[in-house]
């Protein structure tokens, strides 16, 4: 068989699709003896999915007939795009209209039709490219686009925050000086760090589309205004020149994939195009559930009054599990907490591999992720940015024996690997 370069791209072992495969290990019938620390799942709360569970089995049996029997707006479904209208206008003061909305089948696929509108050949001799301002940033932006170059990442500014913590820091000069930029892309809180974004440098990364006359796409599946799992919280922005996107992911739906931005309209007309070109329209039981969420206040209850409390106790339990358990010999740093539900690991030592961490972590049944599938291209960086081979995640939405188990199992790898170095 025979691919096309497109083909062969998308066919090709991608960060994420290396994590979507330790999913379906981790998940298959005889995988109990797992330990995932790996997935971006978020973490099984009852409160949350009993409430789910709940509003999704009254909406299935007043509106199945109207929600999965029949298609429907690509746009999204009147009911869903209306609520996000009134919502988002009374939260922020906003003034938009269903004209500056449009559902997906998850935010990823909104992120890969952004990329697909905004990236790539532009004419003869034209080539745009999605620019992440920061990396590392989420490993799926990494494969968002059908050429082979078509993303690239801004190296950032390390900071050293303490004798076990770090934080980067955007290089503005750096991205000043990236041609052919095409779109901006980044999530804040940052899916790796957990880094999020002030108001100064949204200002100044605004400022930079607006000059280069492209859209920046910020990505909040960990922000404001669900599921809040954040230290600070930066309102979303309105700006002709930016797409903000949201999910229902990390607010407990993960699996039903139903995403939204809201952008300028001549963006989102585009958008809508693409979803009647491509999968029509978003799962519309699931969509009729988000809008009988957001108008009865549910899922802000829930984000304000579980999810982000939840997140913040697990992410000060497991900093302390660091400190307890991994070997203080080894010069181990962590990414400052600003949100998010992972921790980021810094191993700064030249023994050190992400990859083979990785690999030897799989023979003790420990799932974590290899920092490179958050950098463009890592191998490829100058010399002293190593640490983009010299981190790995994991995940905080485990059960805590996991996670501790987990983490005593970690430590007994990276004394492993410096003996064998």
């Amino acid at each position: 068989m025979q691919l096309s370069r497109s083909g062969q791209k998308m066919s090709d072992m991608s960060g994420l699709r290396a994590i979507m495969e330790d999913v379906a290990t981790s998940t298959a019938e005889d995988a109990s003896d797992w330990l995932n620390l790996s997935i971006g799942n978020p973490a099984s709360i009852k409160e949350v999915t009993d409430a789910w569970s709940s509003l999704t089995a009254t909406v299935a049996a007043e509106d199945f007939t109207a929600t999965s029997s029949r298609y429907g707006p690509s746009r999204g479904m009147p009911a869903l795009v209306e609520e996000i209208v009134r919502s988002f206008n009374a939260r922020y003061g906003w003034d938009i209209t269903a004209d500056n909305v449009v559902v997906g089948p998850g935010s990823q696929m909104l992120f890969f039709i952004a990329t697909a509108l905004f990236a790539g050949p532009a004419g003869e001799d034209s080539f745009r490219r999605v620019v992440l301002p920061m990396t590392p940033d989420y490993a799926g932006y990494m494969g968002l686009s059908l050429e082979p170059d078509g993303v690239a990442g801004i190296a950032p500014e390390v900071e050293l925050t303490g004798d076990r913590s770090f934080r980067y820091a955007f290089d503005f000069e750096a991205l000043e000086r990236c041609p052919d930029i095409g779109m901006l892309l980044l999530s804040s809180p940052s899916n790796p760090t957990g880094r999020s974004i002030d108001g100064d440098e949204l200002t100044r990364l605004i400022d930079v589309a607006r000059r280069r006359d492209v859209p920046l796409i910020v990505d909040h599946a960990y922000g404001a205004p669900f599921p809040l799992v954040a230290a600070s919280e930066v309102a979303p922005r309105w700006d002709d020149h930016v797409i903000n996107c949201f999910t229902l992911s990390k607010a407990g739906l993960p699996a039903e994939r139903i995403g939204f931005a809201i952008g300028p309209r001549h963006y989102i007309q585009s958008m809508v195009s693409f979803m009647a070109n491509s999968v029509l329209h978003a799962p519309q039981l699931m969509q009729l559930v988000a809008a009988r969420a957001l108008s009865s206040g549910l899922l802000d209850s829930l984000a304000s009054s579980v999810i982000r409390p939840f997140y913040r106790d697990r992410r000060s339990y497991v900093e302390r599990l660091l400190t307890d358990l991994l070997p203080d010999s080894i010069n181990w740093r962590l990414h400052a907490g600003e949100g998010g539900m992972f921790c980021w690991l810094w191993i700064d030592h030249d023994w050190f591999d992400d990859m083979a961490l990785y690999q030897l972590m799989k023979t003790k049944k420990v799932f974590i992720v290899p920092g490179r599938h958050f950098f463009v291209n890592p191998l490829s960086m100058a010399p002293e940015a190593t640490y983009a081979t010299r981190c790995f995640r994991i995940s905080l939405t485990p059960d805590e024996h996991v996670i501790e188990e987990g983490v005593a199992r970690i430590a007994e790898g990276l004394l492993e690997l410096r003996g064998t170095s």
